[in-house]
Parts: C-alpha cells; sequence; structure tokens
C-alpha cells in the first residue's frame, strides 16, 4: 500500500519539525509549509492525502487557507485537521465552518492526533462517489 502524504502547514519551526520527525517515524511522506499561502500551493501541487492545517499562520491564516482549499474543486476532496492552541468554546464550530473536516488542540498529544490522521484517512478512501458534505 502506498504510503499516505501528510502536508503539515505551521509557522513554528519547533513544532513543525517534532511533528513532521513524529509522522515521518509513522510512515507517512511529510511535506511542509510555513504559512497559508505556500500551504495552499503545496496541496496543489503536491496532492496530500490528508492537510495538518494551523489556524494562525503568517501570510494567509489557516481559517482563510482551508477556505481556498475547501472552496477549489482541485483541492476540496483533501480532508483538512485544524491544529489550534486556542481552545475556546467556538473554536471547534469556526474550523468546521471554515471546512475543517476535524480539529485538534495545541500542543498537539501525538497519539491523539495520530488516531484523528487514520480514521479519515479510512474516511477518505473514495466511497463511490458519495459525498460527506
Amino acid at each position: 500500500m502506498a504510503m499516505s502524504r501528510l502536508l503539515l502547514v505551521e509557522d513554528n519551526e519547533e513544532s513543525r519539525d517534532g511533528l513532521a520527525r513524529y509522522l515521518r517515524r509513522k510512515g507517512f511522506e511529510v511535506l511542509v509549509a510555513p504559512d497559508g499561502q505556500q500551504g495552499l500551493e503545496a496541496a496543489r501541487s503536491g496532492s496530500p492525502d490528508l492537510v495538518l492545517m494551523d489556524m494562525s499562520l503568517p501570510v494567509l491564516d489557516g481559517w482563510e487557507a482551508t477556505r481556498q482549499l475547501k472552496a477549489d474543486p482541485r483541492t476540496r476532496h483533501i480532508p483538512v485537521i485544524a491544529l489550534t492552541a486556542h481552545a475556546m468554546a467556538g473554536d471547534r464550530e469556526e474550523a468546521l465552518a471554515a471546512g475543517c473536516d476535524e480539529y485538534d488542540t495545541k500542543p498537539v498529544e501525538f497519539s491523539r492526533l495520530f488516531g484523528k490522521i487514520q480514521a479519515l484517512l479510512a474516511g477518505a478512501a473514495p466511497a463511490g462517489g458519495e459525498s460527506r458534505g
């Protein structure tokens, strides 16, 4: 089975490196982008199976980058997990409203996030063109 390719959009170098290292050890191919604009470009050119999107990004924030991903026919099928340090009431709803498929809080708890990634990748298999929207 082909290795799943993840796109990690995260501006904090330490967080990005740590998470990328963890995911590679778990057998994923990992693309990284430091801001929302580069994240969008990487999603279009790199065809990731899933995007981990930090919400507080420079240039283009994660909310806007996700909206653009989900508005683009080329990338709207890619599941997005929002990563946010602001675990405030309403954040999850806002993330889902922006088009995120799942939501996780920072600091990232690797095993919990890994479970969400696996669940989304399992659910992202083409199911006879059925829309989950």
